[in-house]
């Protein structure tokens, strides 16, 4: 009798997924873990990387779904709230299994659990699929070390490369096992009614997905992408592709039918090119590791800031002298979402306005973003700050012509308040003595 456990992390859905696939042909029994605790052996300052309850409430929407779908299968899935490193530990331990399924995960933190536990428990069989990217590793034109160093050189060597055909839903399952351990929960099988600017979940985001390239949208995206709010302005795949409710080769094959019904130009094209800048920090993020949270990057130079807490605070809540970083920040705030034109003009006002440490700015993002990925908005950050692939060595931006150029009228930054902050930037100067206003 084998017994498999599949280790859920990004993964939340069961279309597209060669990792079920393969535990259907290899076990008998077969149960299915998520864990709430993050393996992070190093806490970031302040706890400023713990989950904002949008971005909480999303990934529980998505565990509500995937419930679902695994009900329908004859399955259950168990929480812990103990780290993956204690519970996997422990079932294996206490239980025959014979094989884990797991997803390739960028992270470093992560690929550190799966390292240990592959170490500690070798008589058990590791399966390692890739559903969280376009490409397997086996597929780059490449060996990971020698990924290039810059996007776009990475582009014109993976751009060529054909996808493989997508994996069809999965209809049936290994039966599941009963387990009454203190630290694991079944988690309920529900539908929710809540609703927000995002919902979490395969079956939202399948809907979003069919929803968008249903309209011309994509045929004007390139036109509309640096437009700093409005939702039909880009395409919103981000939280559901953090979530790995949706995979990005299902966004292509989508890509793919609508420009052999509609035909291809230069916007279908960048829906693709954005795709390919996803899988480059994916990639990115697996070679250079723990890389990806130091301060001088993978360059060794850049832009070296400081941490000024009260500025800090105040970009935090959209309380510094530039509008338009203002807005962008109040809109995170309420929606967990900013547009990417929105996070580089934060980034720049974080670095080289307020001097700020780019790593306080990049784990302020984790915590409130929807649709945060480690790669992504890691190696964003890096890139901005001019210690990560930006062969121009970082983006300082001018805010006021960023502002002539995408919110000329004012409209974005009087929707979100922009103009209502503090004028004085600084209280206290470097000796913590009171600043007296003039």
């Amino acid at each position: 009798m084998s017994i498999g456990l599949v280790w859920l992390g990004n993964d939340l859905r069961t279309a597209d997924q060669k990792l079920l696939w393969a535990a259907q042909q290899q076990v008998d029994e077969l149960l299915f873990v998520a864990c709430l605790t993050p393996d992070i052996t190093v806490p970031m300052p302040y706890q400023l990387a713990e989950p904002s309850m949008r971005r909480e409430r999303f990934y529980f929407q998505g565990l509500d779904d995937l419930a679902c779908s695994l009900e329908s299968l004859g399955q259950l899935l168990y929480v812990s709230e103990q780290s993956a490193m204690s519970t996997l530990s422990v079932l294996l331990n206490e239980l025959p299994i014979t094989h884990v399924f797991r997803n390739h995960h960028p992270g470093w933190y992560e690929r550190q659990t799966l390292a240990n536990l592959q170490a500690e428990f070798a008589d058990v069989q590791f399966v390692i699929e890739h559903g969280l990217s376009l490409f397997t590793e086996q597929q780059l034109p490449f060996a990971l070390a020698d990924l290039p160093s810059s996007f776009s050189k990475f582009r014109k060597q993976v751009e060529p490369l054909n996808l493989p055909s997508l994996y069809p839903e999965i209809t049936s399952l290994p039966s599941s096992r009963a387990l009454d351990l203190p630290y694991l929960d079944v988690w309920p099988a529900r539908r929710s009614d809540e609703r927000g600017l995002f919902t979490g979940g395969e079956l939202a985001g399948l809907t979003h997905l069919s929803d968008y390239f249903a309209t011309d949208l994509p045929s004007r995206y390139k036109t509309l992408r640096n437009e700093l709010d409005g939702w039909e302005n880009s395409t919103k795949f981000s939280p559901w592709l953090a979530q790995g409710s949706v995979s990005p080769r299902q966004i292509k094959a989508c890509l793919d039918v609508y420009e052999q019904d509609h035909g291809a130009n230069d916007s279908t094209y960048w829906i693709y090119f954005e795709l390919l800048w996803r899988e480059y920090f994916h990639w990115y993020a697996t070679l250079h590791g723990k890389g990806l949270f130091v301060r001088d990057g993978i360059t060794g130079q850049g832009h070296v800031g400081s941490y000024y807490a009260e500025r800090f605070k105040k970009w935090c809540q959209g309380n510094t002298p530039y509008p338009i970083v203002n807005a962008c920040m109040k809109q995170l705030n309420q929606t967990g979402y900013m547009s990417n034109r929105g996070r580089q003009l934060a980034a720049s006002c974080l670095i080289y306005e307020l001097g700020i440490d780019w790593r306080y700015g990049a784990a302020y993002f984790e915590s409130q973003l929807v649709d945060y990925d480690v790669g992504a908005n890691w190696g964003n950050w890096q890139y901005i700050a001019g210690v990560g692939a930006d062969p121009r060595g970082g983006r300082h931006f001018n805010l006021e012509k960023q502002t002539q150029q995408y919110d000329p009228e004012g409209r974005f930054i009087e929707k979100w308040s922009g103009h209502q902050h503090d004028p004085q930037l600084d209280s206290v100067d470097a000796a913590d003595w009171p600043i007296i206003p003039k």
